[in-house]
């Protein structure tokens, strides 16, 4: 028998919740997806794409023309100019860059600080690089970061700090002042910042997304990832991007051309098409989901759910423990079963089981498939 490189790792939570909600025809608001279409206009730009020739292999770290827009639209939301040839990496979704990033930077027998509860690629990544993942856990219930614990955490093995802002699960968000304290951290000191920002359009309430490509210090140590995918309601197509400075690029360019080598070349088209011609759709994405953010709370408030502040993100939290006195597992379970709704527990985002009442609502939903969950939640 093969010895497994991940003996803990299973089928993801998101698999095992989206397939119980099949076999139960419950509605699904467990797994991160939207169930609406992309914009028309990127699906016709898709299809030009292909009739005209994009089939064959793209550009390794890109085409041009995605990587040019790319450039403009970091310039323009956070003032960070960005050399379009060799600080913009295009890559098969946000979880190969994570993945890359991760593979390219940190050695055997290093650490990495990640913040629990914490996205479940994170840990395998960093095991499969015979590193450590060195867990914090975030203040609940504004899921703050304690910048003191962090700093006790840095030893000289640590050589990568993971953030992840707005955050999944939470949807917390993190402030200039809490950049600023990651800058001072890792001041004079070799650690990279593995910035996972692909909710970064999806920020509510007036606030504006502090991305690390705000912040000159921690650019110039930073891989930034993003996410087409979430932006444009295309989880399938798998596109996302990656922005570091050069001397970062050329270390995760030699892990990504091993990966997938490059993105569904069609997509990246017709990506770089629409970015140049319609930027009003990211530049109104937060309003168009802090409308479902709402909708979905006002839908909820008859429920016995209490609900969780929701800064970014398209997640909704809820505390159950009016409802039934349950491990998370074993309520969401039962949610499926008897509620007919299907969401997602914490415990899989931490490295040990939190013991809380919290489970994971989307509400990336049509406002259809919203109403309908919500009646059936405010039943239980």
């Amino acid at each position: 028998m093969t010895k497994s490189k991940l003996p803990k790792v299973g089928t993801t939570i998101f698999s095992v919740m989206s397939q119980l909600a099949a076999e139960h025809q419950a509605i699904n608001l467990g797994q991160g997806f939207p169930d609406f279409e992309p914009p028309q206009v990127l699906r016709d730009a898709l299809s030009r794409a292909m009739n005209d020739g994009r089939n064959q292999y793209a550009a390794m770290a890109g085409t041009a023309a995605l990587r040019e827009q790319i450039a403009l639209k970091t310039e323009r939301l956070y003032g960070h100019k960005v050399d379009v040839d060799s600080e913009i990496t295009v890559t098969s979704g946000a979880t190969e860059a994570l993945f890359a990033a991760i593979a390219a930077i940190v050695h055997s027998g290093e650490e990495v600080i990640v913040f629990d509860p914490a996205y479940d690629s994170y840990q395998p990544a960093i095991e499969l690089q015979g590193a450590q993942a060195v867990h914090i856990a975030l203040q609940a219930p504004s899921f703050a970061v304690d910048w003191q614990r962090v700093r006790d955490a840095v030893s000289p093995r640590t050589r990568m700090i993971l953030i992840n802002s707005p955050h999944n699960p939470t949807g917390a968000v993190l402030s200039v002042a809490d950049l600023d304290e990651l800058a001072a951290i890792v001041c004079d000191t070799d650690i990279v910042v593995l910035a996972d920002e692909v909710y970064e359009h999806m920020v509510y309430d007036g606030a504006v997304h502090q991305s690390v490509l705000r912040h000159a210090e921690l650019a110039a140590r930073s891989i930034v990832i993003s996410s087409f995918g979430k932006t444009y309601h295309c989880t399938g197509w798998k596109v996302g991007y990656a922005v570091a400075p050069r001397a970062l690029s050329v270390e995760f360019r030699k892990v990504h051309q091993y990966l997938t080598f490059c993105t569904f070349h069609p997509a990246q088209a017709a990506f770089a098409e629409v970015l140049a011609i319609h930027p009003e759709h990211y530049l109104q994405l937060s309003a168009f989901y802090q409308a479902k953010r709402d909708r979905f709370r006002t839908l909820l408030e008859p429920s016995r759910f209490k609900l969780l502040d929701v800064a970014g993100g398209y997640f909704q939290l809820v505390d159950y423990a009016a409802i039934r006195d349950e491990d998370d597992l074993a309520f969401s379970r039962w949610l499926v079963e008897q509620g007919g709704v299907a969401a997602v527990p914490l415990t899989p985002f931490h490295e040990k089981a939190p013991g809380t009442r919290l489970l994971r609502l989307c509400f990336a939903k049509s406002d259809a498939t919203l109403a309908a969950a919500a009646e059936r939640l405010c039943k239980l």
